[in-house]
């Protein structure tokens, strides 16, 4: 009996023992687990680095921004590509988007290519680090082919479009639905900044709090077309430039929305767990040719601002590649202005390195982990910056020292140095022939490596295919003598 007792003893010992271990192993688990931040990554759409107040708009109101800024790290030296695809590439990979093709322009919507699929995407990366992942609106990385869209390449959930120019209350571009939730299409009324801040909150509600997630918020404001809801419209009506005001409405929605996905992290608890970074994908449209292919701008007034900095989208110049951002972590970013020098490919491996994720499975990357730049304000490791790389033009940036080379007939090349001069008026390639030598090397080396860009060959392959002579019709032609002084009319040909 003595025995028995003992021996029962002995198994109800053991089997609370297992019961703490295994108790112990699920906090440590959990612990772990729940150490690893939240990030929230939100990309606008060509908002002008001057669009905001955190740098300096006054006729725009983006309160909820401005308190982000506030509370948290303020850019002033934040890169990205000077247009859309390319940046998104750049932010996905950790890598230059000349490496893979995809450095010239955006995917057009006719064209079936896409971000290469042997490129270990962020979320990929993530998800191996126990991450749920997640991208509410624009995708823009190719659309043609199903094997190109989020859900194929690491996101567990996707809503939104995926090319990313299309009408803000229909949902599609030139007729097409351009509207999906996990790849299935979806016919809804609503403003599309207004639908993806509300989809936000409602993922944000459904997250169980001991696990992390990388929510990728891509609005696609305020890219055009240059829509807005009329109550927004009617805030602004002391602005007397008609698209600039609806401009104003479009940005004031996106900060909302913002705002209202922030609120949503503060009511479930996840706050002092998240990180939220925000930038623009490019700086502000200044340029006409950049705008797209659905809104016929010829009649109005570009309405972004880019500050001082010249040129926008488009451009190599600092106005289209250096863009409004900010960081905020309550506890571990601090209020402060950061100037050292981040690029859009460091950001993977930085979120990377603070989620303890491996990037063992990417390609070389071209991205650095700026953590401490970001947080503690401290020099950046990065002191080379490449703006593109492309058969017709590159720049490169070492330092101070920028240059920017432009290799079709007429050549010509731009140096500035950027401390002294961060608006890029006075080129003094002439007075430092040295610095230009040496920077082009880099840049011709740099050339050697990059792949063909897949925009010029897809271009080129569609003016191939036209093989049906386009020729004028009769009327075209006139009926009076090539010698005759008269003024010719229009008839039948000769």
């Amino acid at each position: 009996m003595q025995l028995r007792r003992l021996n029962l003893s002995r198994y109800v010992c053991g089997h609370r023992a297992i019961v703490l271990a295994l108790s112990l192993t699920a906090c440590v688990a959990y612990s772990q687990q729940s150490n690893k931040p939240n990030i929230l990554h939100i990309v606008a759409d060509d908002l002008g680095w001057k669009d905001v107040g955190f740098n300096g708009c006054t006729d725009i109101k983006t309160p909820n921004l401005d308190k982000l800024a506030a509370e948290g790290a303020k850019f002033t030296q934040f890169y990205v590509q000077p247009m859309c695809t390319p940046t998104r590439a750049a932010l996905m990979t950790g890598r230059y988007p000349f490496r893979y093709g995809l450095q010239t322009i955006v995917i057009p919507t006719a064209a079936g290519y896409g971000l290469d699929t042997s490129e270990w995407l962020m979320p990929q990366c993530l998800k191996e680090a126990g991450y749920k992942t997640a991208i509410i609106g624009k995708w823009h990385l190719g659309h043609a082919d199903k094997k190109y869209w989020p859900k194929q390449r690491g996101f567990d959930y996707q809503y939104g479009a995926m090319i990313g120019e299309l009408d803000y209350f229909t949902h599609d571009e030139h007729g097409v639905l351009d509207w999906f939730r996990d790849n299935k299409p979806v016919r809804e009324k609503g403003y599309t900044t207004t639908l993806l801040g509300d989809d936000a909150v409602k993922y944000i509600d459904a997250q169980d709090p001991s696990k992390p997630f990388y929510l990728y918020l891509t609005f696609n404001a305020p890219h055009t077309p240059y829509q807005a809801p009329k109550e927004y419209i009617a805030k602004y009506a002391s602005i007397q430039d008609p698209t600039r005001r609806t401009y104003a409405a479009m940005v004031d929605c996106l900060d909302e929305n913002i705002g209202k996905v922030v609120g949503a992290l503060d009511k479930k608890g996840l706050r002092d767990n998240t990180l939220i970074l925000f930038h623009s994908d490019n700086g502000g449209t200044r340029n006409k040719m950049f705008t797209g292919q659905m809104a016929d701008v010829s009649k109005i007034n570009l309405p972004c601002d880019n500050g001082q900095y010249r040129d926008g989208k488009g451009s190599l110049f600092e106005g289209g590649c250096r863009v409004c951002a900010l960081a905020n972590w309550p506890g571990h970013i601090k209020a402060q202005t950061v100037d050292g020098m981040i690029h859009a490919v460091d950001i993977y491996p930085t979120l990377a390195a603070l989620a303890g994720a491996s990037t063992a499975n990417c390609k070389p990357l071209d991205g650095v982990n700026v953590w401490d730049t970001i947080a503690e304000g401290k020099p950046s490791p990065r002191t080379e910056l490449i703006y593109n790389v492309e058969p017709f033009r590159a720049a490169v940036r070492h330092g101070d020292w920028k240059l920017i080379w432009r290799t079709l007939l007429p050549t010509s090349v731009d140096l500035y140095n950027l401390a002294e001069d961060p608006y890029e008026t006075n080129n003094i390639a002439a007075a430092h022939p040295d610095k230009v030598a040496a920077m082009q090397q880099r840049l011709e080396a740099l050339g050697k490596e990059s792949a063909e860009p897949l925009a010029l060959l897809y271009i080129v392959q569609t003016a191939m295919k036209a093989n049906v002579p386009l020729l004028p019709s009769d009327e075209a032609f006139y009926t009076d003598d090539d010698d005759d002084p008269t003024p010719p009319k229009i008839g039948t040909a000769h």
